[in-house]
C-alpha cells in the first residue's frame, strides 16, 4: 500500500516472490493507488532501493527448479520514498503491464522457456543417436516410432519459435496487435516447454531420472513456465476477451 507523506510516499506491504531478492540494487514495486477509493487497476509503480530502512528479506530461495534465481519474500514497513521514486503519475500505471511487462518481460520469458525446450530436445536427440541395443546392435535413432515422436517435438518447438519471432516483429513495426501476439507467445511456450521436456524424459528412458541429470534440471525449471505471472490461464483469458472485443481487464 502506498500512502502520501511530506515530500514523498510511505510504502507498507509484503510480497512473496521477488526476483533477484536481496541482490539487485533496486526494485520496481506495483502498489495500490494513493487515493483510498482507487480501483484495483489504479496502481502506482515506485522504485525501492536496496538498503532502505524498513526493508526485510525472507530466507534464501530453495524451491523446485529456478536454482539460479534468488526469489525471496519481501516485507516493507513504513519505507519512506522521495517523490522522484514514483514512476509516472499516481494511480496511472496500467500502461506498465502492456508497454513494459508485455513487450519486454514476457518476451524475455518466452525466449528463456523456448531455450529450455530446445535444450531438452538436443539432449534426447543425442541420446537417440548414441544409444545402441547391445543384443542386436540397433541404434535408437533407427526405430521409426522414436523418429516419429522426435519429429513431433521438433515441430512443436519450431511453431512456437515462429510465433515468438512473429510477435517481436509485430512489436518492432508498431503493430497494435503485437501485444496479443506477445501474450499468446508466453502462454504457448509454457505449454510447449512442459510437453517437450516431459516427452524428452520418456524418450531418454531411465537415465533421464538420475538425480540432477540434465533433463531432471530442465524439467524442474520448465514447470515454472505456467505460473510465472501473468499465468497461462490469465493470458488465455485476456486473449479471449480481446478477440471478443471486450476490455482485457475486468472493469
Amino acid at each position: 500500500m502506498l500512502t502520501s507523506s511530506s515530500g514523498g510516499f510511505i510504502v507498507n506491504g509484503e510480497k512473496t516472490f521477488v526476483s533477484n531478492g536481496g541482490y539487485a540494487d533496486s526494485y520496481v514495486l506495483s502498489t495500490m493507488g494513493v487515493d483510498p477509493d482507487a480501483t484495483q487497476h489504479e496502481f502506482s509503480c515506485v522504485v525501492v532501493e536496496e538498503g532502505m530502512k524498513g526493508i526485510a528479506w525472507g530466507p534464501e530461495w530453495d524451491g523446485l527448479g529456478m536454482r539460479g534465481n534468488s526469489s525471496r519474500s519481501l516485507s516493507l514497513s513504513n519505507v519512506a520514498l522521495p517523490e522522484g521514486n514514483l514512476l509516472g503519475a499516481q494511480g496511472d500505471q496500467l500502461w506498465y503491464i502492456f508497454q513494459v511487462v508485455a513487450p519486454y518481460f514476457l518476451t524475455a520469458m518466452s525466449g528463456t522457456y523456448l531455450g529450455i525446450a530446445q535444450a531438452a530436445f538436443d539432449v534426447v536427440r543425442e541420446h537417440l543417436k548414441s544409444r545402441v541395443y547391445r543384443h542386436n546392435g540397433v541404434s535408437l535413432d533407427q526405430i521409426s516410432l522414436l523418429q516419429h515422436r522426435l519429429g513431433m517435438l521438433w515441430a512443436k518447438i519450431e511453431r512456437t519459435r515462429q510465433l515468438i519471432y512473429h510477435a517481436t516483429q509485430q512489436y518492432d513495426k508498431g503493430d497494435p496487435a503485437a501485444v496479443l501476439a506477445i501474450l499468446s507467445s508466453k502462454a504457448e511456450v509454457a505449454n510447449c516447454v512442459v510437453e517437450v521436456v516431459n516427452e524428452a524424459m520418456t524418450l531418454a528412458g531411465g537415465i533421464a531420472y538420475r538425480d540432477n541429470s540434465r533433463l531432471d534440471v530442465l524439467l524442474r525449471d520448465a514447470r515454472a513456465a505456467h505460473i510465472m505471472g501473468p499465468t497461462t490461464d490469465i493470458l488465455y483469458t485476456w486473449l479471449g476477451r480481446a478477440v471478443l472485443d471486450q476490455p482485457i481487464l475486468d472493469s
